[in-house]
């Protein structure tokens, strides 16, 4: 892409297309990569529940291979997603200043650790207390869950925190930028926690109050984070404008 000289509208499709293609290309790949662990998956998955001593089946002659391609499939877009952030923030490039250039070359990289360790800090915390929480609720109901089921509820819970986790950056590069300020963030945080419980109520799997408290209580943190990070960028886009100030009033 030539980056810094305009483009046709063809230009940008053609663009487009190529984001795509790359980003479906590397999504088979390691879909199919992830298929040959996906054994080791599934058993990593249901630890929560072998715990408790629960089997998961299959209720259908398909059902345990389309599980297997399921699974493949997931964790092959958690290993393609550093290619499609860059995919994606290459496409967006062009519209951007050479400075903000600089700093998307920064963030990409941490988009995508933030993504991970979003997933990894879902799993290895909130997600066991979770089916903990909802299986015992039933009582003395046996519980059978299909595998099809338990992988719809494991990814609808473990995704969506790694997207979420994604806030800092986004707050880092929308204060860069000057679209938002620390002090629009703090003075907005009644709002930002009533809309984090919304967005807990939509992403998580489970109608129950827990699950829904136990994504929004991190994503008020990450909120909280995402203030000071502001905070830091705000005072060096400062630091920098005065410095520029007084070396073009030293020139005068």
């Amino acid at each position: 892409m030539s980056i810094g000289k305009p483009m046709s509208w063809i230009a940008h499709l053609e663009e487009l297309r190529h984001v795509i293609i790359i980003s479906t290309i590397a999504l088979i790949v390691t879909t199919i990569v992830s298929y040959f662990y996906s054994d080791y998956l599934l058993a990593l998955l249901q630890r929560p529940i072998a715990a408790m001593n629960i089997k998961l089946v299959f209720i259908g002659v398909a059902e345990g291979f389309f599980a297997k391609i399921k699974i493949s499939l997931y964790a092959g877009f958690v290993l393609s997603f550093p290619i499609i952030v860059w995919q994606i923030w290459r496409f967006v490039l062009p519209a951007l200043y050479p400075h903000e250039r600089r700093h998307v070359m920064i963030l990409v990289p941490v988009s995508v650790l933030l993504f991970i360790g979003g997933v990894v800090f879902a799993y290895f915390t909130v997600f066991g207390i979770a089916i903990r929480f909802l299986l015992t609720v039933a009582g003395d109901l046996d519980p059978m869950i299909t595998i099809g089921q338990y992988l719809s509820f494991c990814m609808s819970f473990l995704i969506p925190f790694g997207i979420v986790f994604e806030m800092p950056v986004v707050a880092m590069f929308l204060t860069r930028i000057g679209i938002i300020t620390p002090q629009l963030m703090a003075s907005k945080r009644k709002y930002a926690l009533l809309i984090m419980f919304v967005v807990g109520a939509v992403l998580t799997p489970g109608p129950d109050p827990v699950s829904q408290l136990l994504m929004a209580v991190p994503m008020y943190l990450l909120y909280e984070i995402s203030i000071i990070l502001s905070r830091f960028i705000k005072a060096r886009k400062n630091k920098a404008a005065a410095e520029a100030e007084a070396e073009f009033d030293g020139q005068d």
